[in-house]
Order: structure tokens, then sequence, then C-alpha cells
């Protein structure tokens, strides 16, 4: 990975936004990041790591602490970071969790994390690969740089107090680094496949054990013997039974044809019985079945008179109507003659309203002739109005303009004696800001001591713990091994009693040779099964394992310890005297330094703001005067056009008489003139239409009474002729009257069904007289048999089949049972043969490939520890430059104590002393050689074996000022080496001959306003 650009805004010392160019530092470059202490220079290195995975280098802060307190509140916390990895580009956005301003409204709003990674094409533009997500960002950088921000830390960038964590590292956390970089996970997988098959198969083993015993358990036998003997006694048991069985079934199947036989012929002399009262109940239905018949044949002569009987009834429906008809018309025609006379009487009175109307007219013409006077005379007015309104306004115009410019030479004044004080508070600015980092700095360590308190006191309690813990697993595991070696002993002594139960007589001895065996051996000792033995030793290998594991885990704690404890006095000693005060008081102090920048910032402003609106005062008075001395020359035109209007006023008011001098009135009087006009012609054409139209409807109903007349007397006419033809139809038909020939009236569909129901009587009986002589015929020699002795001796007989079927039923459930056991133990047996010939290839494999052998080395931390070597080899050349050939470094090959993994752990070689010792030995200056070569190996033998990894980016902060000048100019030497060989390498450093020796600079100004980034090319 190669960095190509970094934005930072409002990010830790940072308070506006910095672009800090890589690729202008050239092609392969060795920089040095220089600056005062807490400039930012660590900060850097911070943001690149925040922005590829939302953490800093350190791991000491969050992101969201990463806020800039001089930053403005409009501008936003966040870093942008582009990169190269191979031929591609990136750039990656990140926010994290921070307070802003709302964007509507006042106060403020928490702004969530958010980020996005983006791919830039060859020409420039921008993909988007993730649109917000932090997790999805950091699990896509992740995939890309193939390093998680741990492993980032430890080979791309060596932190502050970091130098030692890759150099230091145990083999289980080497692994895990190794792993990642070489991507051997394959060999891990193979572990795992090894592992997971040998499992299952020993599994499956053991559950085809437990199933062949559960097969025997199910069938209620111990042994495969005990099955085998009861199939024999079981088959000529089955072969009786089953003969048995078919006697029965027969004499069954032929009790059961008799008693069938029998119950048939009951039924038919049941179905004669029951024909015959039929045949009574019919007889019985005879008469009314022709009453029926007689209502059927009127009911059909009574449909063919019914077109008739309805022309009757119609045409007395028509007279009936024609008579309404005719007495509504009579009471219409009296109606109309009163409407007629009314309408007379108001048509006499037109005369009268005529001349009204002719007056209303004239009174009109009038008042229309007064409108365009009283127009002048409403214009004068509103003139005037106006013109008075307008002098008005000018003269409180002109009277507030003089209040403002009073008032705005008191406030210039009052600001000006302002000025003074707010410059001697402004000045305390720097002061304060100064005052607030470093009160930060000291509660930051403060919480870190704290912190610190807490682990030592919580790895105390830990180590008091693990020790108890050892102390009652070392207890367990001599139990265990005591009891072990007791049923080993007890085993030994009875081999040869066991040896002497399977001697038969007159076969030899397999010891001696003999076949006569006059004293054989005898234990006193109950002799421990295999299981037994296997078990106490598996419990004492159990105990053993946990104790190791307990001692490993107890001297792990004691050395996290004893870190822990190194730290704690590093941290008591930057907070000093601060230590014996409370947190809350240290809070209380920086927010009374954060009041002061606080009230010093807006001392600031204000005055600022306080000049300004000074500068702003003078022109505004200058601008009221101007307009104060235009007010009054308006105020003096508007007096003389005021008393202009007033005269021509009164010219006009004489020539309209007074009641009508407003146009509203005037207009008012004008609408009721012709409202009252309109209203008169409506009223005389009213009265001339409503006596037209009482006319009119008084000769139409005349006529209509005429017609209803005449309709009545030809409906009487057809209504006695349809009278006289249905009397004559009656007569012939049989009917009395026609009120006989309404009651025969029935409907088609009641018709329908009297024919129906007399046809099914018809039906019924001729069936049930040709059924009953059927079986007459059928039974007559035969007589009904007695049920009850064939139901009997049927049961009997099924009685006696069904113990004979339960006996055969029980040995052929058991035969089947038993053989299908037999054949299940027979199946069981070859596979668990089969599994147990697999596993012992699988399970010897498995246990190398983790390292469950003798040295406890696993397939991956075999081939970890050759690629370690190489990395070595590369390491040791560079160390041995920067160390002037005193120092080489190894891998430590003896198996570690307990169960703890080895193989990987790093151990370094005195030319001096030609002793091997722990690298923890090494001094701070000697470390950090060390780890700057470990890190420059690894980057080599990375690359050479094209992991998928390219590490062709190093960032070194600090260190460089525990090296002599010797070593200095070394380590300098070997990294201007690193940088021809194709690298880039960021020194971060205050070590003056640092500076002398790179002139490529990034340089980070300190100010109370913040710091800035710049750019020093050679």
């Amino acid at each position: 990975m190669r960095p190509l650009s970094l934005s930072m805004s409002a990010f830790g010392p940072f308070a506006s936004t910095q672009v800090t160019d890589f690729a202008a530092l050239g092609t392969n470059p060795l920089f040095l990041i220089n600056g005062p202490t807490g400039a930012g220079k660590t900060t850097i290195l911070d943001a690149i790591c925040f922005a590829l995975y939302g953490k800093t280098t350190g791991d000491e802060r969050e992101g969201s602490q990463m806020r800039c307190d001089l930053a403005i509140d409009s501008l936003m916390t966040e870093v942008s970071f582009s990169f190269a990895l191979g031929e591609k580009q990136y750039r990656i956005r990140r926010v994290p969790e921070q307070q802003r301003a709302k964007k509507s409204g006042e106060g403020y709003t928490v702004q969530k994390p958010e980020a996005q990674l983006y791919c830039i094409d060859a020409d420039g533009s921008e993909q988007l690969l993730v649109a917000s997500k932090v997790s999805e960002a950091t699990a896509e950088i992740e995939q890309l740089t193939g390093l998680d921000a741990d492993q980032f830390r430890q080979v791309m960038v060596l932190p502050q107090g970091k130098f030692r964590e890759l150099l230091m590292a145990d083999s289980k956390d080497r692994e895990k680094i190794f792993s990642q970089l070489f991507q051997t996970q394959i060999y891990r997988k193979i572990e795992d496949k090894l592992k997971l098959q040998a499992s299952k198969i020993r599994n499956e083993v053991r559950d085809h054990r437990n199933k062949r015993d559960g097969m025997l358990l199910s069938v209620e036998l111990e042994s495969d013997e005990a099955l085998y003997k009861e199939l024999a006694e079981l088959e000529p048991k089955l072969v009786h039974a089953q003969e048995a069985k078919e006697r029965t079934k027969l004499g069954l199947l032929e009790a059961n044809k008799l008693f069938e036989s029998a119950k048939l012929l009951v039924n038919d002399f049941d179905a004669l019985d029951k024909l015959k009262q039929t045949a009574s109940d019919l007889a019985g239905q005879k008469e009314s079945v022709a009453q029926r018949q007689l209502q059927f044949d009127k009911g059909q002569k009574a449909q063919q008179l019914k077109p008739v009987l309805d022309v009757s009834l119609a045409r007395e429906t028509e007279v009936s109507q024609a008579q309404d008809s005719l007495l509504q018309q009579q009471a219409a025609k009296q109606s109309s003659e009163q409407a007629l006379a009314l309408s007379q009487a108001k048509f006499d009175t037109l005369a009268e309203q005529e001349l009204q109307l002719q007056r209303a007219q004239s009174e009109e013409q009038k008042l229309v002739q007064l409108v365009p006077q009283l127009q002048g005379l409403d214009g004068l007015q509103k003139a005037l109005a106006q013109a008075t309104n307008e002098r008005d306004r000018a003269k409180e115009k002109g009277i507030k303009e003089k209040g403002s410019l009073e008032a705005l030479s008191a406030e210039k004044l009052a600001a000006e004696k302002l000025i003074p004080q707010l410059e001697k508070v402004a000045g305390e600015l720097l002061n304060a800001q100064q005052a607030v980092t470093a009160q930060h700095d000291l509660i930051e360590r403060y919480r870190q001591w704290q912190q610190a308190n807490i682990e030592v006191s919580t790895t105390e309690q830990a180590l008091t713990l693990a020790k108890e813990k050892g102390q009652q697993l070392r207890t367990r595991f001599i139990e265990a091994q005591t009891g072990n070696r007791q049923l080993q002993l007890v085993w030994h002594r009875g081999q040869a009693a066991s040896l002497a139960l399977q001697l038969n007589p007159g076969q030899p001895c397999p010891v001696c040779g003999s076949v006569e065996h006059p004293s054989p051996a005898h234990s006193e000792e109950q002799l421990p099964t295999e299981e037994e033995l296997q078990q106490a030793q598996r419990s004492e290998e159990a105990a053993n394992e946990a104790l190791n594991q307990a001692r490993a885990e107890y001297s792990g704690l004691n050395t996290k310890h004893q870190e822990q404890l190194k730290r704690l006095a590093e941290l008591l000693q930057k907070i000093g005297d601060s230590s014996r005060e409370s947190i809350e008081n240290l809070q209380s102090q920086l927010l009374q330094r954060q009041q002061q920048l606080e009230q010093a910032n807006n001392a600031a402003e204000q005055l600022t703001q306080l000049r300004n609106q000074i500068q702003g005062w003078q022109s505004a008075e200058r601008e009221l005067h101007v307009q104060l001395e235009a007010e009054r020359e308006r105020f003096q035109e508007q007096q003389n056009r005021v008393s202009s209007l007033k005269g021509q006023m009164e010219q006009a008011c004489a020539a309209i008489p007074e009641q009508y001098r407003s146009l509203d009135i005037l207009q008012g009087a004008i609408s009721q003139a012709k409202g009252r006009v309109t209203e008169l012609q409506q009223a005389i054409n009213t009265v001339r239409e409503s006596h037209t139209k009482a006319l009119e409807q008084d000769s139409a109903q005349s006529a209509a009474v005429a017609a209803a007349q005449a309709s009545v007397t030809q409906t009487r006419e057809q209504s006695d002729r349809a009278l006289s033809e249905l009397n004559e139809q009656l007569a012939s038909s049989g009917f009395s009257d026609k009120q006989a020939l309404t009651q025969a009236l029935v409907s088609s569909e009641a018709l329908k069904d009297i024919a129906n129901e007399i046809a099914k009587y018809q039906q019924d009986c001729i069936a049930n007289q040709t059924t009953l002589t059927q079986l007459n015929q059928k039974l007559s020699e035969q007589e009904k048999p007695e049920l009850a002795e064939f139901e009997s001796r049927l049961a009997s007989i099924q009685t006696e089949q069904q113990v004979v079927e339960n006996e055969w039923q029980t040995i052929q459930s058991r035969v089947t049972q038993l053989t299908q056991a037999q054949k299940q133990l027979q199946d069981a047996d070859s596979q668990a043969k089969k599994l147990e010939d697999e596993y012992a290839v699988l399970g010897t494999l498995a246990d190398v490939a983790n390292g469950n052998t003798g040295n406890k080395i696993s397939l991956q931390r075999f081939v970890l520890s050759v690629l370690l070597d190489d990395v070595l080899l590369e390491a040791s050349h560079r160390l041995q430059v920067m160390s002037k050939g005193r120092y080489r470094l190894l891998r430590k090959e003896e198996r570690a104590k307990g169960n703890k993994a080895s193989g990987l752990e790093l151990e370094v070689e005195d030319a001096y002393t030609s002793k091997v010792r722990p690298v923890a030995t090494l001094s701070g200056g000697e470390s950090f050689m060390a780890a700057l070569s470990m890190a420059l190996g690894l980057s080599d033998v990375v690359q050479a074996y094209a992991g998928g990894i390219k590490l062709d980016t190093l960032f070194i902060d600090e260190g460089f000022g525990s090296l002599d000048q010797d070593s200095l100019d070394l380590a300098i030497r070997t990294l201007m080496d690193l940088q021809s060989a194709g690298r880039m390498i960021g020194v971060i450093s205050h070590v003056s001959e640092m500076k002398e020796q790179i002139g490529t600079r990034i340089d980070i100004i300190k100010s109370s306003m913040g710091s800035e980034t710049r750019l020093v090319l050679p």
C-alpha cells in the first residue's frame, strides 16, 4: 500500500482542513515528519489508521475523541485518505461520531459515524464501493490490504510505545499475524479438516458401538449367542402355530357362510311384511286421490275460461278509471274559473301602476345627472386626504429619524468606552488555549492512570485466583496419578491369573508350553478392566494438562502484572502531584479554564464586532443627517398642496345637495330608484302574463271535461259487451256464476303438482303389488329361521380363531424381530470394522497435523516456522549492521512448558557474550533496532513469497531518540538503503540530527489557533 493524499478536517490539533500530498514527495521517498511536541506528528499516522480502520495507531483514543476543540462548529471532523494498491487506486472517507450544529434551529445533534470507499479509475473518476456503513468499509479495507487494524499497526506502522509488541509476541499471536501475511490459512484448514474427519470417525465408531448395544437391548438379549439360541427354539413352535391358524380359518369361513344365508332369508320375510303393510296404506288413500282428480278436472276447465274472465275484469277497471278522470277534470274546471276571476280584477288596476312607473323613471334621471359632479368632489376629497396623510407621515418620519440619530450617537459613545476593557480580556486568549490543552492532556493521563490502577488490581485478583486454582489442580493431578499407578500395579499383578483363566486341559500353556496345568495362578484382587485402565490414564493426562495450563496462565498473568506495574509507574510520573486530586477537581479546573477560554474568545469576537459596528454607526449617522433634511423639504411641499385642495373642494360642495355629497350615498339612491322602476315594470308584466295564462287554462279545462264525459260513455258500453260474453261461457262450461269460476281457478304449477301426485299414487300401487306377488312365490315353501343359533356358533368359532391367531402372531413377531436384529448386528459389525481401519490412518494424520504429538507443533506453525526463519535471516542481516555485528535474531526451537503452543518464539544471540537470551532482555534502543529490523525483514519475505500483500510503505514513530549517534547513523543508512530498493519510508521524530540528514519533510506548525502542515522539499 502506498499513500497518495491525506485530508484532515478538525482532527486532533488541526482546527482547519489540512491536505498532505504524499505524491508530491516523489517516488519512493524517505521523508521526515517534524514538529514540536504536541503539534500533531503522530496525528498524521492516527488519521491514516483511522481512515482505514476507524482506530488510531495507539488504539488509546476513539475516533469520537479526535475532534479539535479549536475548530469552528460548522466544520465537521472527517478524514479522507487516497492510496494505491498495486496498479489500482482507492479513496476512503470516514467521519467519527460527534456533536454538530443542527441544520435548522438552535442547538446540537449527534452525527452518526459513516464511511465511504471509492475505487479511482484511470481517468480520475470514482466508483462507489461502500455507501456509508462503517463495518462494511472496514471489512472491505481488510479484504483489500489483507491486514486488520492490529496487523497494520504491527507491520506497516511502528507507533510510539509499540516497538516491542511485534518483537515480544508469543507463538499464538505471531502465528495469527504471519498466517495472514503469508496466506497460510490453507494449512490451518487442512488441520481442521483432518481433525474434523478424525473426530467424526471416532464419534461414528462410538455411535456404532452404542447402536449395537442398543440393538441387543431392544430385543431384551445380552449376547449374539442368546439370539441364535432363541431363534432355534422358536422355529418348530412357529410351524405348529401356522397349521392351527389354517384349520381355524377354514372353520370360520364355513360358519360365516351359513350365517349369511340365514340372514338373507330373514330379510326376505321382513320385506314381505312391509309390502303387505304398504298395500293396506295405499288402499286407505284411494278416496283422497279421487277428490284430487275432481279438483284437477275443474281446474283445467277454469284455465280455459280465464282469458274471457280477464277481459271482463279489465273493462270494469277501465269504466272506474274513466269516471275518476271525469271527476278530476270537473274539479280542475272550477279552479280555472276562480283563477280567471281573480286575474281580471288585477288587470283592471294597470292604468294606475303605469302612472307610478313614469314618476319613478323621472326621479332616476335626476339622480344620474348628479354623478359626474359628485365624482369630481370625491376626487378632491381623496386628494386632500392623501396629501394630509403624506404631510403627517413626513412629519412623523422626521421626528423618528431625529430620535434614531440621537440614539445612534449614544450607542456609538457607549461602544467606544467598552473597547479598552475588551482588548485587555482578549489579550489572554493564547494563554487560555494553552491552559485548556494542557489540562485536557492531564485529565487524559489521569484517566489512563486510573484505568492502569484498575487493571493492576484486576490482574492481582486474577493471580490470586490462578494460584488457588493451580494448588487445587495439583492436588487433583496427584490423586489421579496415584489412582492410575495403583490400577496399573493391580493389573500387572493379575496378568498371570488372567492367563490361567484361559487354560484348557490338554492344550499347551502360551507361556511355558506344558499341556498339564497342576497349579494355575489366581488373584486375590479384582482385576481392572481395559476401559478402567484407559479411564485412569485419561484422568491423569487430563489433570496434568489442566495443571500445565494453569501454570502457563499464572506465568502469563505474572508477566502481565509486571508490565502493568511498570506502565502504572510511568503514568504516575507523568501526572505527578495531580494523582492526589480527584478527577472531579481536575474536570472542575478544566471547566474553569474552558470558561476563561470562552470568555477570551467572546471578548475577541465582541471587540471585532464593536469596531465594525462603530464604523457602521458613523456611516449611518451621516445618512440620517441627509435623510432628515430631505424630510423637512417634503413636509413643506405637502403642506402647500393641502391648502390648495381645500379651496377647490369648497366650490364643488355648493353645486350638490347636502344629502348627496357622498358618492356612495348617491349611488345607493340611484340603485333604489332603479330598483323601484324595475319593480313596477315587473309587476305590470306579471299581471298581464297571469291574465293571459288564466284565459288559456280555463279554455283548456272546458275541452278536457267534454273529453272525459265521452270516455265514460264508451267504456261503459265495452264493459257491458264483455260481461255478456262471460255469462254465455259460464253457462256452457257448467259453472253457476263468476264466483264459482274464480274458486275453481288454480295455477298451472298447482295443476302439474296434482297430476304428478295422482300418477305417483298409481305407480306405487302397481310396484307394490308386483313385488308382493314375487315374494309370495319365493317364500311359499320356506320357514323363517332363528338367527341367534347361527350367531352363537359363529361367535364361538371366531373366539377360537382369535386365540390361535394371537399365538401365531406373537411367535411370528418375535422371530421377525430377532431376524432383523441379527441382520442389523452383522451390518453394524461390518461398518464398525471399516471405520476403525479408516481411523487408524486419519487419526494419526490429525494428531500430527494438529500438534498433538511430542513437539506440540501444528502443520501451519511448522510452515510458519520455516517462513519465520527466512524473516529472521533478513532481519538479522540489518540488525547486525545497526548493532555493529553484535546481535542476531533466532527462532527458539525448544518445546514450551506445559501445553503452550511453541515453535515461533524469538531469541537474540549476543556475539559479545556468545550466549542466546530472550528478546525481552534488550534495552529500549536495542529493542527499537530489533523491531525495525524485524519489520523490514518481514516486508522483504512477504513480498518475496508473493503472499498477496505488498508492503511497500513503512511509518516509524519515534524511537530514534533512544539511539546513540553511531547507531542513529547506521539506522538512517539502513532506511536509505531500503528507500533505494523501492520503499516509501516515513519517520516521525523531533531529533535535530534527523532533520539535518533528511531533507524531505512534512513540517507541523503549531499555533494558538491550531496546527498546520507544510511540505518541505530539497
